[in-house]
């Protein structure tokens, strides 16, 4: 027995049936879409939700009861797909719309604190800015969704040079000893590759590696041969920073 009618189908304005009788007939429409339209005009020439059911190709009569109630109540939009019921987008189009903007625009190095964006530094921003909640792989989602290869197009500070407030301006300064101080972290790691480590050093001619060494960073005792052996002065100690090689005096 079939379940009575409690809700009709309204009459339709001259616009909707227009525009139900032109998606009925198209070819290019979703098939669902083409379902509901024709449930609804089969309604409307007085068939019943039952036949409508049968005519569309619903299984049972419910499912146009239900489309017609919401098109009561939205009109033609009742004709989209109903969000579901999986989680729903944390982040709208404006505060998507925010993330690219924010990753195309220069950063202030005094604002920011960084010269070039990186995905944490494009993080705190965007937290400071009203997404308190917004992390690093929601940022790289958007800007790969928007159409950016984020490591790509970075650009990266140039070593050894800085921006600086003067009386005069900004100015660009660049520091002499950049190679220097290049070749030196090299070194460091090749020692602290080997795990050499002298326990006393009187003498080295960066301060760096006097410090780093002191500190006990790089832990292995020294040799036998090397427990004896002090040194005389200190303007006789010096540093040898071959790979595998010990600090020699």
């Amino acid at each position: 027995m079939a379940r009575p009618q409690r809700e009709g189908l309204r009459a339709l304005t001259s616009e909707e049936m227009a525009t139900l009788r032109r998606v009925s007939q198209a070819t290019s429409e979703r098939v669902d879409r083409v379902q509901r339209v024709r449930a609804l005009l089969a309604v409307s020439a007085g068939a019943s939700f039952a036949a409508a059911a049968h005519a569309a190709g619903f299984r049972s009569g419910t499912a146009v009861a239900g489309l017609v109630s919401r098109f009561n109540r939205r009109g033609l939009a009742a004709l989209r797909i109903a969000p579901g019921r999986g989680r729903h987008p944390a982040y709208d189009a404006p505060a998507r719309a925010k993330i690219v903007a924010l990753a195309q625009r220069t950063p202030d190095r005094k604002t920011d604190g960084t010269g070039t964006w990186s995905l944490s530094t494009l993080e705190r921003t965007l937290r400071r800015e009203g997404l308190p909640r917004v992390g690093a792989t929601t940022i790289r989602r958007v800007l790969h969704a928007a159409g950016s290869a984020y490591q790509r197009t970075r650009t990266w500070c140039p070593t050894g040079t800085a921006v600086r407030k003067r009386k005069s301006g900004v100015v660009t300064v660049v520091d002499p000893e950049t190679e220097q101080k290049r070749a030196i972290r090299l070194r460091l790691t090749s020692i602290r590759r080997t795990g050499w480590r002298t326990q006393q050093v009187w003498r080295c001619g960066v301060r760096t590696i006097r410090r780093r060494l002191t500190r006990g960073r790089i832990k292995r005792s020294r040799s036998p041969a090397q427990v004896g052996s002090q040194p005389q002065s200190r303007s006789d100690c010096r540093t040898s920073m071959s790979a595998g090689e010990p600090l020699s005096c």
